[in-house]
């Protein structure tokens, strides 16, 4: 068991080193098409909502309260982008949507 666990702790981290290490080794020159610079720029975003969202609908103990934080948080930051504001906009959200349910 213990050298499953050791091989894919390797594998892991060989993945990982990979992943950061090759562009640097294999991209010298500065990329110039527009798209693939778009998607570079747009992946840590992407990355941080594909890990959050799930999160969020599970954090209350009903899927509705949180998907009515989550719509409140949205609409708050589209229009206004404070980021405590939103915070407490949506977690005010999911409180009053609890005390209906």
């Amino acid at each position: 068991m213990n050298h499953n666990l050791y091989l894919y702790l390797l594998v892991a981290a060989g993945v990982t080193y990979l992943i950061r290490a090759l562009p640097m080794t294999l991209i010298r020159k500065n990329i110039k098409n527009k798209f693939i610079r778009s998607f570079l720029y747009y992946v840590p975003y992407v990355t941080l909502a594909v890990m959050t969202f799930p999160a969020i609908l599970d954090a209350t103990t009903s899927t509705w309260s949180a998907l009515t934080g989550f719509v409140a948080a949205v609409l708050i930051a589209y229009f206004d982008g404070n980021l405590f504001k939103v915070a407490m906009g949506g977690c005010a959200a999911v409180f009053i949507v609890e005390l209906f349910l």
